[in-house]
């Protein structure tokens, strides 16, 4: 299984990803987007994640690599292929999709509660996600669940956190993949995003829950493994 991700920013790569990847030996290419690197053929792989970032889907006049990214999505969901996006990522699969992508009521930056929907607990893929899990988020704004796609969690103040489109497509708002390197490279490079407003946690709070990780980190290689398992 070849495995390519696109990363929008130098602090957001895939971090426990690449550790799976690792151990299934999966190969891993990746384009980083911000040093403009040419995207590849999709030929070259079989599995593409879209990563997170800062930036949202409509600055494509400040991100000039933004609009032909969204036709390289489209063109590999187009193929079958199977896609995760996360964070960023998630919400330009949603838009690609015909999803409309907005600003959520609040932000929401630190560790908090996921619920899985019913809808997901009737799914193929319920087996990945726990009833309730806590989450690492870092985010502004949200989507629509794509036409045809599975709603499958929410938090308390975003209620569209996941969705699987045709069991091969998956969007995913949290952050799974997170380490703790990963989760030190968000605090310094966005530490002026941690106001003290009511769904942002300081960075010390942040910190305080890394005991949280490893769960997170398993939820993924479950999710991994189902995505990469479809045949």
């Amino acid at each position: 299984m070849k495995i390519h991700y696109l990363q929008h920013v130098p602090f957001e790569g895939i971090a426990y990803i690449g550790e799976w990847a690792g151990r299934n030996h999966c190969p891993v290419t990746g384009t980083a987007l911000y040093l403009n690197e040419p995207l590849p053929e999709p030929s070259t792989f079989d599995c593409l994640i879209v990563m997170g970032g800062p930036m949202g889907v409509a600055d494509e006049d400040r991100y000039t690599w933004l609009e032909p990214e969204k036709r390289f999505i489209h063109r590999v969901i187009t193929l079958g292929k199977k896609v995760i996006g996360i964070c960023l990522g998630a919400q330009l699969i949603a838009e690609v999709l015909g999803a409309r992508v907005f600003k959520n009521t609040t932000k929401e930056i630190g560790w908090y509660e996921v619920n899985r929907t019913e809808a997901a607990r009737q799914s193929a893929i319920r087996a990945t996600l726990p009833q309730t899990f806590q989450a690492f988020h870092w985010h502004g704004d949200t989507f629509e669940i794509p036409k045809g796609a599975i709603h499958l969690a929410r938090s308390a103040v975003c209620a569209h956190q996941a969705f699987l489109y045709r069991e091969r497509v998956l969007g995913l708002q949290f952050h799974l993949e997170s380490s703790r390197d990963s989760i030190e490279q968000l605090l310094k490079n966005g530490a002026e995003e941690l106001l003290p407003e009511p769904c942002i946690q300081d960075a010390a709070t942040i910190r305080r829950h890394y005991d949280r990780i490893g769960q997170s980190n398993a939820c993924m290689e479950k999710i991994l493994d189902f995505i990469m398992a479809i045949q």
